[in-house]
């Protein structure tokens, strides 16, 4: 398939343009000035049901919808657009209505970005202590932009919002400080976006460094689900396998960390002879999402994908809760719906579907999971756990927040049983006071403040 992209500057040129209304086609030149917009002609011809698209749940994860914007800023921002605003002021007002937005959520711009002799690494965050984020330049883009993006900033021009990097030796001589490291998660954006040659000469430069602690290179990607011809047939898809197979023969194992939303994802001929040709190079595949409303918040969603996922030999590995940036007032879902939502597809599959933990949040402390909703000792809590911590210490230890139905992120709890704050608070607030210096990671295991 050739590969034909659509975004605001030719959106008339999609294959279906005309079922949209005029009111739809404004709305979505309207938010896209705000959020990103971009997809392509596999999302249109091969995933979206364009008889009933506007209850269509790849639709809205490809196309912005007029609620993602607040009826205010919408309504300022058509009204500027109509009356033909000058250029400087509108683009002063979408810069406004972005930092509004929270563009790096949980201090990851603050917390996470660490130095090296000075140096701000702009291109790296590293939040735990095993794991390393790396974001190369080349891969700062998708091909197609979910609407639930917590990386959208990355698509905006926000430069000074932008995590990218290009300098491979700098990764390595951070490694080489932190032994400590065993995982590259190599993300973006999407690193597949990339050519064959680029993601080449990046892991061939972790990989000629002789890293010992060096065990497994992850990377981040829609592509499965959104260009699977990646694996099939772009001129250097034979390439892409043989750098995966190449890795994996060297004994680091690489893991392709698939971003899927829905199980119609996987229903395409293309995506199941993609998924095969990537694990007969050695290739282990794991599944992440957030649960989104509009999108999957039904059990059954939920349950169907996983089965499909397995039998195609794919890991279910997380399910997340929507980030508080950009449209999570659209997309979010109460936590206590959240686990009930979990907790009921979870009931539905064999113990082979179980590998997948959440809902979990992504939140500055670390990755909290909703184990469970109870009564103790008369009050109603939920049971929360770190699947990973800004000090591996916290990890797998419970601890209880008040029940709050509204709640739908961590910053919304507060502790059960008339505590002041959760067991870990005041390690983090010395953490976070430690953390007024730039590039000081806010990690317990970073020797800079240890």
């Amino acid at each position: 398939m050739k590969y034909q992209v659509y975004a605001r500057h030719n959106l008339d040129k999609i294959p279906n343009y005309g079922k949209l209304s005029q009111e739809q086609i404004q709305s979505i030149k309207i938010v896209s000035e705000v959020l990103p917009f971009k997809t392509n002609n596999y999302v249109i011809n091969e995933l979206i049901d364009w008889d009933s698209y506007q209850e269509d749940p790849m639709y809205i994860l490809n196309f912005p919808q007029k609620e993602m914007l607040k009826p205010t800023p919408f309504r300022t921002l058509s009204e500027m657009v109509e009356n033909n605003t000058s250029k400087a002021d509108l683009a002063k007002y979408i810069h406004e209505l972005r930092l509004n937005l929270n563009p790096h959520p949980d201090g990851q711009m603050e917390h996470n970005v660490p130095s090296l002799k000075g140096k701000l690494l702009t291109g790296i965050q590293h939040k735990y202590r095993e794991t390393l984020l790396f974001f190369p330049t080349q891969g700062q883009t998708c091909h197609a932009y979910c609407t639930f993006c917590f990386r959208w900033p990355q698509f905006t021009g926000l430069n000074e919002l932008k995590f990218a990097m290009k300098q491979p030796n700098l990764v390595v001589s951070y490694l080489k400080e932190n032994p400590s490291i065993t995982d590259i998660l190599i993300t973006g954006g999407d690193p597949m976006v990339m050519k064959t040659e680029v993601l080449e000469r990046y892991i061939d430069a972790f990989l000629a460094a002789g890293l010992p602690q060096l065990k497994t290179i992850r990377i981040g990607t829609k592509s499965l689900s959104f260009w699977p011809y990646r694996y099939l047939t772009d001129p250097d898809s034979g390439d892409l396998l043989d750098l995966l197979r190449r890795v994996n023969d060297r004994g680091i194992h690489v893991a392709l960390m698939a971003h899927m939303n829905h199980p119609r994802e996987l229903e395409t001929d293309a995506v199941k002879e993609a998924i095969l040709r990537i694990r007969e190079t050695g290739t282990q595949i794991r599944s992440q999402s957030p649960l989104l409303r509009h999108i999957n918040d039904d059990p059954a969603i939920w349950a169907d994908m996983w089965k499909k996922q397995v039998n195609l030999g794919i890991i279910p590995y997380y399910m997340f809760v929507a980030r508080d940036t950009g449209a999570q007032s659209y997309f979010g879902v109460s936590l206590e719906r959240s686990h009930r939502i979990f907790n009921d597809a979870y009931q539905q599959v064999s113990g082979i579907c179980r590998t997948v933990r959440g809902p979990s949040m992504s939140a500055g402390p670390g990755k909290v999971r909703i184990v469970g909703i109870t009564d103790v000792q008369g009050e109603k809590v939920f049971v929360l756990e770190f699947l990973q911590g800004r000090n591996p210490d916290w990890v797998g230890k419970p601890f209880f927040a008040a029940f709050d139905p509204e709640a739908q992120w961590l910053d919304d709890l507060v502790p059960a049983f008339g505590e002041k704050e959760f067991f870990y608070e005041q390690e983090y607030k010395k953490l976070l006071k430690v953390d007024k210096l730039p590039g000081h990671v806010l990690t317990t295991e970073n020797k800079q403040y240890a």
